[in-house]
């Protein structure tokens, strides 16, 4: 047996746990989220388990979307606190073993950005072609908007000139122009910037709309040329300046189009990508009490085998929309009814906004087997911030915003987020079954039956077994379309997991191959061992059960 160091690529098995800083905990009770709100709470991230903390934008802001729209990309925004407080936040952080990264907005500005109130003062300013602008009066480009509720196109006119400027997302966030070299340096000054203050790398937001040329002239392609170059330029700096920094993409396009986004085979683009395609068949499966859309998508994103320094990212819930939108018609449909029948659910006809729980009807076995799916899917997981303690969402918050409430700590009426009025929070907390009252982290913390306790216990145990993270995914065959078998091999450790989709108890057999005589089956989270007939085995699982399963040879001695 061998035991292979991972430490050089640590994303490999790393658990991400994604926060909005003004709405995770409030130190001066403004009503507001800030650094030192998130440092004093630094302790209990490590006390959970999660090994890198993802920071959403907390970069100065006039916060028409939720920080996204950056006027300073080297400040942080004074709402939340001052850099002197983030370099406090990464220091904790790092003490606690826990990795930082930042998000990476490159692809607009706010319009109250200095860069862009010069571009539009004259054809002639010097950061005139830090974005992108057309003469003529552009084509119908409804179909291309990404917020068909706010915007009818993706091109603005500018009174001062009378040109068009490009923004693929709202009208106050002008693309910036990645064909200008000098575009391109200053994004770099800023990736050398945040890891010259501790950042460990950054999730890279909207990463296609990066690279579209659209609007971009001739000449300006042939300057750019190809531009998956540009993301492999700022991996190969990152990793100078870091060693072993990462860039995780927000990449919702098919799988063989994500596999040039890594760098193809080289593995040389983006370390990370969110798998936005198995994420989606995950809840048709779900839905339909059915593993076969799981298996399709997951086979298929095999097929495009990934090199040694890339990793699939995944997910069951984020900060936006939970998008459906690489599902057809029908299947959406049936996601819908089974999660979100209700209009105020739903939202840009492609998506929910709701949270796991919630779309689950509170029903704790099926919101654990989906957790563990989560953590035992080949990949690295990703939670979004009150995902251990199960919170839900405010249908009453407009789109987006319905899952980003405050972080329920405690059962007092504010959730132990701030002491400011309740008019005053960033956010309004849920008031329905769950609100504070009902789910919060204090009741949670010393209940060994919790959701953290729960999600602590994955956490704990996706972590001892490396082979979840590094490992080959195999379908393992059997007959029952409600029940995903599949195993993660990797060196001379297996796991094997078993999921039941159904409400309903099932009778599983499977046999696997290549395994010993006298090899067991020991239970990760009971430590039951199974003996196997010549690899086959036979299994109860309770509606919604689960178990993991490592594979122990003869004269395997491990202790977990």
């Amino acid at each position: 047996m061998r035991i292979t160091d991972t430490s050089d690529r640590w994303w490999k098995n790393a658990v991400v746990y994604s926060i909005d800083v003004e709405t995770f905990a409030d130190s001066n009770n403004d009503g507001i989220g800030d650094l030192p709100g998130l440092a004093q709470r630094i302790h209990y991230l490590a006390e959970l388990g999660i090994t890198v903390l993802w920071l959403m934008p907390f970069y100065p802001s006039p916060d028409r979307d939720d920080g996204y729209d950056i006027t300073d990309f080297y400040n942080v925004d004074p709402r939340l606190g001052t850099l002197g407080d983030m370099v406090e936040v990464i220091r904790t952080a790092h003490d606690r073993g826990i990795r930082v990264i930042a998000d990476l907005v490159i692809n607009h500005t706010s319009d109250e950005h200095p860069w862009f109130k010069e571009a539009r003062k004259s054809v002639d300013n010097p950061y005139r072609d830090w974005y992108v602008w057309r003469d003529t009066t552009p084509p119908d480009t409804s179909d291309k908007v990404v917020f068909p509720d706010a915007e009818d196109s993706i091109w603005e006119k500018d009174q001062t000139t009378g040109q068009w400027y490009l923004h693929n997302f709202y009208k106050f966030q002008p693309d910036l122009n990645i064909a200008n070299p000098k575009v391109r340096d200053e994004i770099f000054k800023i990736v050398g910037f945040w890891t010259q203050m501790g950042i460990d790398g950054f999730r890279v937001d909207a990463v296609p709309f990066i690279l579209e040329t659209t609007g971009y002239t001739a000449a300006e392609k042939r300057q750019l040329g190809d531009p998956q170059d540009f993301l492999r330029e700022i991996t190969s700096f990152l990793g100078r300046r870091t060693g072993d920094g990462i860039l995780l993409g927000e990449v919702n396009i098919p799988y063989k189009q994500q596999h040039t986004y890594f760098g193809g085979d080289r593995g040389d683009g983006l370390t990370m990508q969110f798998d936005f395609i198995g994420m989606q068949s995950l809840y048709l499966s779900l839905a339909r009490h059915d593993a076969r859309p799981l298996v399709k998508a997951l086979t298929q994103r095999g097929s495009f085998p990934l090199g040694p320094e890339s990793q699939w990212a995944n997910f069951l819930r984020n900060h936006d929309e939970l998008t459906l939108d690489k599902l057809t018609d029908k299947q959406r449909e049936e996601v819908f009814a089974a999660f979100g029948p209700e209009p105020d659910m739903q939202v840009f006809g492609r998506g929910l906004k709701r949270r796991v729980p919630s779309m689950m009807e509170g029903d704790p076995r099926r919101i654990r087997m989906a957790y563990s799916l989560l953590f035992s899917l080949p990949g690295t997981p990703s939670l979004f911030y009150g995902e251990e303690i199960g919170m839900g969402e405010n249908l009453a918050e407009s789109g987006r915003m319905a899952v980003r409430t405050p972080m329920q700590w405690t059962s007092e009426p504010d959730g132990g987020f701030s002491d400011a009025p309740p008019d005053k929070l960033v956010a309004p907390l849920p008031t329905d079954g769950f609100s504070p009252e009902h789910v919060n982290v204090a009741d949670q913390r010393s209940d060994p039956d919790s959701m953290l306790s729960f999600i602590r216990r994955l956490i704990f145990r996706y972590r001892q077994h490396p082979e979840l993270g590094w490992g080959t995914f195999e379908v393992v065959d059997q007959p029952d379309h409600a029940v995903l078998v599949h195993s993660s091999r990797w060196e001379d450790h297996r796991v094997v997991a078993v999921h039941n989709f159904d409400a309903g108890g099932r009778r599983v057999e499977f046999t696997l191959t290549d395994v010993e005589p006298g090899t067991t089956l020991v239970d990760v989270f009971g430590d039951e061992r199974l003996s196997m007939d010549d690899g086959r085995i036979e299994l109860t699982l309770d509606g919604y059960g689960f178990r993991w399963l490592r594979v122990q040879q003869p004269g395997d001695h491990r202790l977990w």
